[in-house]
């Protein structure tokens, strides 16, 4: 696939003082599934550069608190209800360091983390499946219940597979695609609603007894 940076969406990111062209997916994908809303407290995984991030301060409000976390630097954003944790969020201690912050469990995890790409789509597709479940094991330490998780596989052959684990844990689940990811891209969002808290840990429990 040819890669043309200066897209229209990259152009307009630029004039509308964005980090990435990537606000305009969660724009659009909150205007369809309202996962975030003025209030709210809001984690973003993996959020270098800040694009999301500038959005997720704006939909969540004066009110709201967003955080974002990752093992690269990120310049800080202007906004008393926006921070920024350098750090690996992989890490228990870090995880609770996201939750100090906040003041309390999250309203709204997202994740647009992407592997780095090879170039070989079943290797890319299997890479991108590990992130998503990673980020999931995550928001389900962070989120409270009924909260919204947002993030990005590809099509694939695991992508069913992802779906499932998902409706597991949520009670509700879509898959989208936003106008404004590029041409030629097999990414895709998978928008999950209603954290079932209580039967996650109900289930990890059952699974740890079979397998003790």
């Amino acid at each position: 696939m040819s890669y043309q940076p200066k897209d229209p969406y990259y152009r307009r990111a630029k004039t509308e003082g964005y980090r990435s062209r990537a606000a305009y997916k969660l724009l659009e994908l909150n205007q369809r599934f309202h996962l975030i809303k003025s209030g709210d407290r809001v984690v973003d995984l993996g959020a270098a550069p800040g694009g999301w991030l500038q959005v997720a301060a704006r939909l969540a409000g004066e009110k709201g608190k967003v955080l974002g976390v990752d093992i690269q630097p990120i310049e800080p954003l202007k906004g008393e209800n926006v921070g920024i944790l350098q750090g690996d969020v992989t890490a228990e201690e870090c995880q609770k360091k996201i939750v100090e912050l906040l003041g309390a469990l999250a309203d709204c995890v997202l994740s647009d983390l992407s592997p780095r790409l090879s170039g070989i789509r079943d290797a890319d597709v299997s890479r991108s499946a590990e992130l998503v479940r990673s980020a999931l094991e995550i928001a389900c330490r962070l989120l409270r219940p009924g909260g919204n998780f947002l993030v990005k596989t590809f099509v694939g052959g695991e992508l069913n597979s992802l779906c499932a684990e998902l409706k597991r844990r949520f009670r509700a689940l879509q898959r989208a695609r936003p106008e404004s990811t590029r041409k030629g891209s097999s990414e895709i969002y998978l928008c999950a609603r209603g954290f079932q808290k209580a039967d996650f840990h109900s289930a990890l429990a059952k699974v740890r007894q079979a397998t003790s």
